[in-house]
């Protein structure tokens, strides 16, 4: 007799992985195997939320805190390099050189320089109140901060306006239309000298940012430069443009357009120690907070221990039919992975929700003395693509090599042992 062709043995590939793991997580037997599951998996979404809310916060805080500087020095900064250049008016010809610079939106003069700002004494013999501020001189037309609009010029008395940040204004008690006393501390000569001014309060602007909002003035340039008598003030350039990722080749250009009588710098580079401090905290936040992660880990890695146990006598049926050890330990790398990107999914959206109604009904706000800790009166959270596609790769990496244990341990057990297993 004619042998017959030897029969194949059942070979594992395709869907059938994920099959049996599927049956194995809907089909469980006992109350341990299903206690070990539950904590696992609220093990890793409370680790993955935790992950996804600390990213968001640092993310949101580095970049808010990068668009208020940026509300309040333009992108790009050009510093005359001299005293009579501070003094002069940047030539129209090269104005119009620079806004042809593509990605250019802006190019405007400011001055700044320090002093103090006074309310009038109030009746019953109580001091007035008094704050040393920073002197803003912008171009008449300009805004006080990049993109908003103030009222500078004289009102019909004469008096000059200022607008002064939110902040500040709650600290002297000034209301729109009330005259303030002005010091500036200017050069005569060479000599310092202080300057006396009266100005009226023309509106009030609110950047989010603490250090403009309570200690920022802003007047006409020309005004200003007037009471420091030209030596006490700082005068540059400012070049607002559209996107400040362009903001490196807006400075080669403009560096070409200016020649050397300016340095043309980015004003992000003028803030890149604390930016960099702040991208490495952000870092070592993941990896602290990724050890949350991990330590659920186990849970997963427990549930799999058990299920081994539970499922003996069907790991032996299934290595009886034919399924190789490999296939037995894709099962439960199979089983372990779908249980941990359950969790993972679970916390990306519940840490998303809550990011989320944190910033929209900003949960952190600061009092004026915290604010003036952390710059910013309140933190927005920002979840961004690239902090959720490293969440879920770093949660589903560790789960995976988690689970390699266990899925060993099953791929040994013999098929007569599994079968007698009781």
């Amino acid at each position: 007799m004619t042998p017959g062709p030897k029969p194949r043995s059942a070979s594992l590939s395709g869907p059938v992985p994920w099959i049996v793991a599927w049956r194995f997580l809907r089909h469980r037997r006992s109350r341990l195997l299903d206690g070990t599951a539950r904590a696992a998996l609220v093990a890793t979404a409370l680790g993955v939320t935790a992950m996804v809310i600390a990213m968001a916060l640092m993310s949101g805080y580095r970049e808010d805190l990068q668009t208020k500087l940026l509300s309040g020095n333009a992108a790009v900064l050009a510093y005359p390099l001299d005293a009579d250049q501070e003094a002069r008016d940047l030539p129209a010809e090269t104005v119009r050189k620079l806004l042809e610079i593509p990605g250019v939106e802006r190019v405007g003069q400011v001055a700044y320089a320090q002093g103090s700002l006074s309310t009038a004494p109030p009746p019953g013999g109580e001091e007035a109140r008094q704050v040393e501020v920073t002197l803003r001189g912008v171009q008449p037309g300009a805004g006080v901060l990049s993109g908003s609009a103030a009222q500078l010029g004289p009102d019909g008395d004469g008096v000059p306006g200022a607008v002064l940040g939110a902040e500040l204004a709650r600290t002297l008690g000034a209301s729109e239309g009330e005259v303030l006393r002005l010091v500036v501390l200017g050069f005569d000569g060479g000599r310092p000298r202080f300057h006396y001014a009266t100005v009226r309060v023309t509106g009030t602007f609110e950047s989010g940012f603490a250090e403009f909002d309570r200690s920022w003035v802003a007047l006409e340039r020309h005004r200003l430069r007037a009471l420091t008598g030209a030596e006490g003030s700082t005068d540059l350039v400012e070049i607002a443009i559209e996107d400040p990722g362009q903001a490196p080749e807006v400075v080669d250009r403009a560096s070409a357009v200016l020649s050397t009588e300016y340095l043309v710098t980015d004003a992000r580079n003028l803030n890149r120690s604390l930016f960099a401090a702040l991208a490495m905290q952000q870092r070592i936040l993941f990896l602290v907070l990724g050890l949350i992660v991990l330590v659920s880990t186990f849970n997963t890695a427990s549930t799999l221990v058990v299920l081994v146990r539970e499922r003996t006598r069907d790991i032996g049926v299934l290595a009886t039919l034919g399924v190789p050890p490999g296939g037995l330990r894709a099962i439960f790398l199979v089983y372990g992975g779908l249980l941990g990107a359950a969790g993972t999914l679970i916390g990306v959206a519940l840490g998303s929700t809550v990011a989320w109604a944190m910033t929209e009904f900003r949960l952190i706000r600061f009092g004026p003395d915290v604010a003036a800790i952390y710059f910013l009166s309140s933190v927005p959270f920002r979840v961004e693509a690239g902090d959720l596609l490293a969440i879920v790769a770093f949660t589903l990496a560790v789960t995976l090599l988690a689970c390699i244990l266990p899925a060993l341990l099953a791929a040994r057990i013999q098929p007569a042992d599994a079968l007698r297993y009781e």
